[in-house]
């Protein structure tokens, strides 16, 4: 952060970092995710006292680079990958298999979890859910026909219907108000572990690369389905824990409209993409599997701190 706070040039800045291929790096470690993060955030929001000229400085974006393709290889090593439409079928399906008796987060949550837990654990998802869909909205113009048009009608809903309040970035943020929580954007990015920038920086980097166009349509489907059982569970959490009706809308809502989406997302985005460009079967795999796997690690990791008696963030936050 010290080289963006300075006046960005052609010539100067990440010095040298581009030539340093980080392959020694864990690539869901502290300094490869944090480092996206920061990298990514200047396509988004940018940060106060940053040049905007930085987003698309070449050293930085060449570094950028070599901590991406030490991602991918991260992630491409620990999925079992498919290459066909039945492979796309088969990760669908199993989407929907909910176990009798789930041992997740959001099972410990719903029942074991007290209040401290719970807004610990909001902490960890705020800084995907204070972006929502916001990287979705960068695969847009990479498709066609009725694959487009109709996840444009999904992130529709998922920007509210045309209405700020009902934004789902907009409930969460009344989520965390109502919790007596920051609700600021990126409020928490020094106390969340890296567990939890490996979601969001996976949807940044799907979606800044038109040749990952499938995997981002297939990470969205992955979140889309999978959500409304999790949201009904945290539902039940809170519920049990008294929270306020704030905390409970961005559940609710999710409840409802992802069942919706689920159905949209399998049959006229996956089904018309895949209609159209086969070849792209590999990515939406990929995309739905890197989707499990990250999630997957972040769960792992908050269960394995609570379980061992230990906070799960990197710094504490008051009361969380």
């Amino acid at each position: 952060m010290s080289t963006l706070g300075r006046s960005p040039g052609d010539d100067d800045g990440a010095p040298g970092i581009a030539e340093r291929e980080p392959r020694s790096a864990d690539p869901f470690g502290d300094d490869v995710q944090l480092a996206l993060t920061v990298c990514y955030e200047l396509h988004y929001r940018g940060f106060a006292g940053v040049d905007p000229e930085w987003e698309w400085h070449p050293g930085l974006l060449a570094a950028r680079r070599a901590l991406e393709r030490r991602f991918l290889a991260g992630l491409r090593a620990e999925v079992a990958g498919g290459t066909d439409g039945d492979a796309v079928t088969a990760e669908l399906d199993a989407l929907l298999i909910e176990p009798v008796h789930g041992g997740g987060l959001t099972h410990y949550l719903r029942d074991e979890a007290d209040w401290a837990r719970m807004r610990e654990y909001l902490v960890h998802r705020s800084i995907y859910h204070l972006k929502e869909a916001d990287p979705h909205a960068w695969v847009i113009p990479r498709l066609h026909g009725q694959a487009k048009a109709a996840l444009v009608a999904v992130e529709f809903d998922e920007f509210g219907g045309g209405r700020y309040d009902r934004m789902h970035s907009r409930l969460y943020a009344d989520l965390m108000e109502d919790a007596g929580l920051d609700a600021g954007y990126l409020a928490y990015l020094e106390h969340v572990p890296a567990e939890a920038l490996a979601p969001v920086n996976l949807m940044s980097l799907l979606g800044l690369h038109r040749g990952l166009r499938g995997a981002l349509v297939g990470h969205f489907a992955a979140a889309e389905i999978s959500t409304a059982p999790s949201a009904a569970r945290m539902v039940d959490a809170l519920d049990r824990l008294g929270a306020g009706q704030a905390c409970r809308l961005f559940f609710t809502e999710h409840v409802e409209a992802d069942s919706v989406h689920e159905q949209v997302m399998r049959h006229e985005v996956i089904g018309d993409l895949l209609a159209t460009e086969p070849g792209l079967a590999g990515d939406v795999v990929f995309g739905i599997q890197a989707t499990g796997l990250v999630e997957a690690r972040l769960a792992d990791h908050v269960l394995g701190r609570w379980r061992a008696g230990r906070s799960s963030l990197r710094s504490p936050v008051d009361g969380a």
